[in-house]
């Protein structure tokens, strides 16, 4: 946990006694929240420009905080729109009163995260927390952003014949290292990967076969090179039963074969 959350709070005249209440210090001493600018007048047609413009002083903290009704949901609308290519910084949204939909729209254009009212001070926290090391795997930066959305364009799913491009080079290091990849890690792929679909016109039920895939192809690719293309023995590893591995390695058309020319890495039972 990290000692110390620095945290921006952009509240409109409309929100301002909510707002109010949540400046200062939370969580015992590990969430400071302060205002860099005095509360925004929603509705003056410049006021959508605000976010964009404080841009480089946000990136001071770590998160952005804006609360957000009915009331101000068409100004952090355009705001984000406006926003866009000029944050780095994540915007996390304090919710009251929202749908779905709603939310669905706002993430649509660039918010990172929500909680909703009445809100928990340590529950937001984690939310940060959470935010932040997900972004950090991510490398999310002036390029960094850029970067990630391009290659999650771009990489066809694995076992792809429609197109013979190669995996980009983040993807192929997480799949080649997959058994010794956190649960945070592996939670940040599927968070990207899931952003990435949710945007296009892609189903839910397609982009959900497609990241399982990735993940089986990849685990049995590891779990084969770990364990020197004993099969047996990967998919007790693996527990899982071996005919259902072999099942597995028959439908991504995976050959132990290469494997059992390797040495398993050292330190591993058998290396």
């Amino acid at each position: 946990m990290r000692e110390r959350l620095d945290c921006a709070m952009f509240s409109t005249v409309c929100n301002d006694a909510w707002a109010r209440s949540w400046l200062g210090v939370h969580a015992g001493g590990h969430l400071h929240v302060r205002r860099p600018v005095a509360d925004i007048d929603a509705t003056r047609p410049e006021s959508s420009a605000v976010l964009g413009q404080s841009a480089l002083l946000l990136r001071r903290f770590d998160v952005c905080l804006i609360p957000v009704a009915e009331q101000n949901l068409a100004w952090l609308r355009t705001s984000l729109q406006a926003a866009q290519s000029l944050l780095q910084t994540p915007v996390l949204a304090l919710v009251r009163n929202l749908k779905a939909a709603a939310l669905e729209d706002l993430y649509s254009l660039g918010l990172a995260d929500f909680v909703r009212d009445p809100l928990c001070a340590e529950e937001l926290r984690i939310r940060v927390e959470r935010l932040l090391d997900v972004r950090r795997y991510l490398s999310v930066g002036p390029e960094g952003r850029a970067s990630a959305a391009h290659n999650l364009r771009e990489t066809p799913p694995f076992g792809s014949t429609a197109d013979a491009r190669p995996a980009s080079r983040g993807e192929e290091e997480l799949c080649s290292t997959i058994l010794e990849r956190t649960g945070l890690e592996l939670d940040a792929f599927a968070v990207a990967t899931a952003s990435r679909s949710a945007t296009s016109r892609e189903s839910f039920r397609s982009a959900k076969c497609k990241l399982i895939e990735r993940f089986e192809r990849a685990y049995i690719h590891a779990a084969l090179g770990r364990h020197s293309g004993n099969i047996a023995m990967a998919a007790r590893a693996a527990q899982k039963h071996r005919r259902a591995f072999w099942a597995l390695m028959r439908k991504y058309e995976i050959d132990a074969g290469p494997y059992r020319g390797e040495e398993p890495p050292a330190g591993f039972p058998g290396g």
